[in-house]
């Protein structure tokens, strides 16, 4: 018997096909419908955007657009720091130096780019920016090396000799310290906080931008010596710590620096020299002496706490910027139970170090005997 519903199907709907197997017109017809509907959706798009559909169509489908190059004009571009390839062929094509965002991106795919300014020009071929950017030796900068043991005043005169901004200019950034990001335990006095190091000078550089990176490399090598945590662990304050780095950056070179350090705590611990540190530096940097000069009668009485011939304690603030084995020196002082040091080798810097006084004299006499010899020079 027959399904009812099968007796009122429309016989013009069924279609015999091979093999006795029927199919229904009417389901053909739709998908053909379908198919047509949609290219007429997607050529209608097209024409709707005219070029820039064909445009987004071909970035898809084609070869990436690309300058033939060699290019014309000057563009100044700077890669910065954590820029992706891909950031960096956005900001190519949106000053005009690349024709597209994929033509750079292929080109530089295994490339390595550093942060900086480079030369470059408008209307490039991808894969001659790539070239040029990925020699270091295309960089635009400028260099300026800062000398660990300098005061502000220093690395000012130096900052305005060697870049195109004046002492005056500086000198105005350093009116409001807060801006240069120095700690707070800094009390806006930059003295100390001016990292020495080389640094290079882009051409959007500013005198605050170049202050600001000094602070920002100090900060790198406080936490490389991890100044807080030390200062814990030694009972000082982070600001203490900087103080002591500027007097063993003063005071010693090379492997003596630890030594020199744990000096200088004995000393402020101890009761040995009654707390006093009696540190020509200090003197000099009160009396506004030149480096390394050698303190006179007057100066050694002079009225001011960052002499510690007359004042117990640590001056008040760092003296110069302490560099890195200065400020490893004072955050990881050497074990010992020295009070005193005499460099007896000017030349080589030999340095001894003596736990009693009188072990100190028969080293200020090698010191003497070293000096009177014809070979020492000058001491």
């Amino acid at each position: 018997m027959k399904d009812a519903a099968a007796e009122h199907v429309d016989a013009e709907e069924i279609v015999p096909m091979r093999g006795g197997r029927r199919r229904r017109k009417g389901r053909g017809l739709k998908s053909c419908l379908a198919v047509l509907v949609a290219l007429v959706v997607v050529v209608g798009g097209i024409a709707f955007l005219g070029l820039k559909g064909f445009s987004v169509i071909k970035d898809h489908f084609g070869s990436p657009e690309d300058f033939a190059g060699p290019g014309h004009g000057k563009v100044t571009f700077q890669v910065h720091q954590g820029d992706s390839i891909s950031t960096m062929g956005q900001n190519l094509k949106s000053e005009g130096v690349v024709a597209s965002v994929d033509a750079f991106t292929a080109a530089a795919a295994t490339s390595v780019i550093q942060p900086g300014f480079y030369p470059l020009k408008k209307e490039m071929k991808a894969s001659d920016a790539v070239k040029v950017m990925s020699d270091p030796g295309n960089l635009i900068k400028d260099t300026v090396t800062v000398q660990e043991g300098l005061r502000v005043t220093e690395i000012v005169n130096l900052l305005a000799d060697q870049t195109d901004f004046s002492k005056a200019q500086f000198e105005k950034v350093l009116q409001h310290p807060a801006a240069l990001g120095l700690p707070a335990y800094a009390h806006g006095n930059p003295e100390g906080y001016l990292f020495p190091a080389t640094y290079d000078i882009g051409p959007d550089a500013t005198p605050k931008s170049i202050l600001q990176d000094m602070v920002d490399r100090w900060k790198q090598a406080a936490d490389d010596a991890d100044l807080e945590g030390a200062a814990a662990k030694l009972g000082y304050s982070p600001a203490k710590l900087m103080t002591v780095a500027s007097l063993v950056q003063a005071e010693g070179r090379g492997n003596y620096m630890p030594m020199i350090a744990r000096v200088i705590y004995n000393r402020l611990e101890g009761n040995e020299t009654n707390g006093l540190l009696q540190i020509d530096a200090t003197v000099n940097y009160a009396a506004d002496n030149q480096l390394g000069a050698v303190p006179t009668s007057s100066d050694l009485q002079i009225d001011s706490p960052y002499n510690t011939y007359k004042n117990a304690g640590l001056p008040p603030t760092p003296i110069e910027a302490p560099g890195d084995d200065a400020l490893h020196a004072a955050t990881h002082p050497a074990d010992g139970g020295w009070y005193y040091y005499v460099t007896v080798n000017l030349k080589t810097g030999e340095t001894k170090f003596a736990e009693t006084y009188d072990e100190f004299l028969k080293y200020k006499d090698e010191l003497r005997q070293y000096c009177a010899t014809e070979s020492a020079g000058a001491c």
